[in-house]
Order: structure tokens, then sequence, then C-alpha cells
């Protein structure tokens, strides 16, 4: 499709937009004039469906009228009430239901897998990250690090090349084929954080492989927004967050993925909790640890209910639209957003993420040469909700549940107006 930059081309594009329904399931922040604000950090944090309260209600009143019988008599019984999500969960990554589970947060599931898969030896020890990683995954890897008696200086990072932005996975191969044999673990964020490239799983793996090197993938900014397929990766495990493109609230839980290959093997450390113990004989409280198969071998504690809600209400709508549909409006949104950005004609704006649409994911990171935080502060003034990212970057997600191709156009003509 040919794109035009008008306000007329963009309502054209809303009209003709088969998705646009949803933003009306979507509370939108309001300035103090009562006019929705262009949101563009569901990067950051996504947007709350209006069946949220709906959800997390139903669950206030069962333990209200309930108490304690809740776990079994409710609605939806909280006993195993992260069953009620697993299979969508798993839909959403690409993943058998087997493999996934929801339960505490981001790092805390890292930790927890690294426990199982990151063993070194005195030969084998050192960690692969990307050069440019979200920082918990840096600050996770070297706790580890150190746990294990080794130091900082034994991460090994994939960089870009000298004068790029982007990672090149040949880049990762030669550092795999030159010092595999001292590499114990690879954990590579599957779309990183700040260029917003999308990379290729399944590569990664296959590298990761060819040296026995174990491979973790950290899906912060990757679940709900492209389509990993974690098992057809084959990648050792996973973590992501919900409360970005999942819009399940601040701080709610966390997702995590074990491939099916590890899911038998009751010989790999873990730590352990009630709720990964045989679910048959759990209650009877005196049983020596038996632990569960499949992902669920991870899971320490019981599931804490009102943030399950939260993601059951977006996962049902997500499993109602269809992820397909949704990754098919992502790349319509970004490359107008993109042809948008290049219509300025300034050479001292330029967008550091891919320009394959296949290779990113909804998230746009817009360089400006020269310019400081304060750009970020007139945009906020101008009702633009983005988030801006040292030196120089601004990084914006147009989301497909609730971003308009109106909303791309307006905060493209305000930065325009600023710049």
């Amino acid at each position: 499709m040919k794109f035009k930059s008008t306000l007329a081309f963009a309502q054209q594009l809303d009209k003709a937009d088969t998705l646009a329904h949803l933003r009306n399931q979507f509370h939108i922040p309001k300035d103090k004039d009562g006019n929705d604000w262009l949101y563009f950090t569901g990067n950051s944090l996504g947007l709350q469906p209006k069946s949220t309260k709906e959800y997390i209600s139903q669950e206030l009143e069962d333990w209200a009228n309930l108490g304690v019988e809740g776990h079994f008599e409710a609605k939806n019984p909280w006993l195993n009430y992260h069953e009620y999500l697993t299979a969508k969960m798993a839909k959403i990554v690409g993943a058998k239901p087997l493999e996934v589970v929801v339960m505490n947060t981001l790092t805390t599931n890292l930790h927890l897998l690294m426990v199982s898969f990151y063993r070194p030896t005195k030969s084998k020890y050192k960690i692969v990250i990307e050069s440019d990683a979200f920082p918990s995954d840096r600050y996770a890897v070297q706790s580890q690090l150190k746990f294990h008696g080794f130091s900082s200086d034994d991460i090994i990072e994939w960089k870009p090349r000298k004068g790029e932005e982007l990672l090149n996975i040949e880049d990762l191969e030669e550092i795999v084929s030159t010092q595999g044999d001292e590499i114990a673990m690879l954990l590579i964020g599957g779309v990183n954080y700040y260029t917003g490239q999308f990379l290729d799983i399944k590569k990664i793996a296959a590298i990761g492989h060819s040296k026995n090197c174990i491979v973790g993938i950290d899906l912060a900014h990757g679940a709900g927004n492209i389509q990993p397929n974690l098992h057809d990766s084959n990648v050792d495990f996973a973590a992501w967050c919900t409360y970005k493109y999942l819009n399940s609230g601040p701080g709610s839980l966390a997702g995590l993925f074990v491939h099916e290959k590890h899911s038998k093997n009751k010989d790999l450390p873990r730590f352990a909790g009630w709720w990964n113990h045989n679910k048959e004989t759990r209650f009877n409280m005196r049983m020596p640890f038996d632990v569960m198969e499949g992902a669920e071998g991870w899971q320490l504690s019981n599931p804490p209910i009102l943030s399950m809600a939260a993601i059951k209400a977006s996962l049902d709508l997500f499993d109602a639209i269809g992820f397909e549909n949704l990754r098919e409006k992502s790349e319509k949104l970004t490359s107008y957003f993109e042809f948008l950005i290049n219509e300025i004609g300034s050479d001292d704006i330029k967008i550091i993420t891919p320009k394959n649409p296949k290779e990113r994911g909804c998230q746009l990171s817009i360089q400006v040469k020269n310019a400081d935080k304060s750009l970020h502060r007139k945009l906020t003034e101008n009702n633009i909700i983005t988030d801006w990212r040292e030196p120089d970057v601004i990084r914006c997600a147009p989301v497909p549940m609730y971003n308009s191709f109106t909303d791309v156009y307006r905060m493209v003509s305000i930065l325009k107006g600023l710049l």
C-alpha cells in the first residue's frame, strides 16, 4: 500500500481497520480537559482492559462470600487457578501447555531457571548476553556468576558492529564458534528493549546448542508483541513479564517456559516448594518431595488470585482476537509510523529499529540528534506519552490493540512541530 501523510488518509486506514473496535475495550488515559492521551508506552505498561475490573471483582466477591472455601467453591476455584491461564499463554508464546506456567515475576523466574540450567564447570562457565541487555538481565547474570565463584569479567557481550545500532547474527556465530568451549549459557533478549530488534530465536538456539551451551530467552519485550514460537525454536528456557504488551497491570505476575525435552528430567537441580510437588499427593502433608513434570515443576507457591484474574481478562481478549490478526495490524501500524517519520525529512532524526517489519515488534526507537530529555518533556506536555532512553532515543510503541493510525499521525505531526 502507498501511504499518504495526511490526516484524512490516517482516518481512512482506521475506518478500514477490522480491529479498530478493540480500542473501546480499553481505558484510555485522559488529560485534565478530558481528551485522550496519545499513549505509546505499552512497551512499559499496557493499558487496562475494561473487563479487568469485572474479573477481579468476581474473585473479591467469592472471597467475601466463601472465605477459604473459595479454593474449591468459587466460580473459578482458586486451588488450580493458574491452569486457567496455561493454554492461552502457551498459544501467545508458541509453546505446549506442558511447557508454560504463570508465576512470580520476571527476574525471580530467571534466577529459578538459572538454578537449574546454569551449571558451570571449571572450564565451561561463561555467559553471553547482548551488550545493551536490559539492566535486570545483566544484574541477574552478574549475581549468578558471583554466586558460583566467578566474576563479571566472565560475561561475554554480543555487540553491534562499530557505527551500527543493531546486532548481527553472524557475530554471535563467531563468538560461539571461537569461545563456545568456555560458554555455559546464552541469555538473550528476544526483542531488544532499546532498539526494538526482534532477534532470530531459533537461530540463536541452534548456534548455542552447536557448542553444548544452554540457551535462555528473556521475552519481556516480546510476549504479546511478536510470535516467538518457543517450542519450535528449541530454546531451553524463557521468561517474560505480563504487564507490558499483555496488559495485566503494574507489577503483575510473569510467565515461564521450559522446553518439553527437559520436562521429565527430575534430576535437574531446582529450588522446591509446595506447589511444584505432585498435586495428587500435595495435601498429604508428610510425603517426600515429588517434583511435577513440565514447567509446573518450577512453581513454588500457590497462585495469587487477584493478579491472575487480571491476566485471565487480558488472555481471554487475546484469544478472542487471534494473535495473527494483531501481528498483521502491528506491522502495518509501524510501517505507517516509519513512513511519517521519514517524511519529516530531517537529518537530525532517524529510526534505529530494523526497517523490515518482520524483524521488529510494534516499537520504533527514534533517535534525535543533539536532543535531550527536554524533547520528551515537551511531548508529555502535548499529552504524548512516550519513553525516553539516554542519550537521545524516544521509544514509541503503537500497540495494535488500542492505538490507531490517527494516533500515529497526530504524534508525528506534533513531533515535527517541536523539532
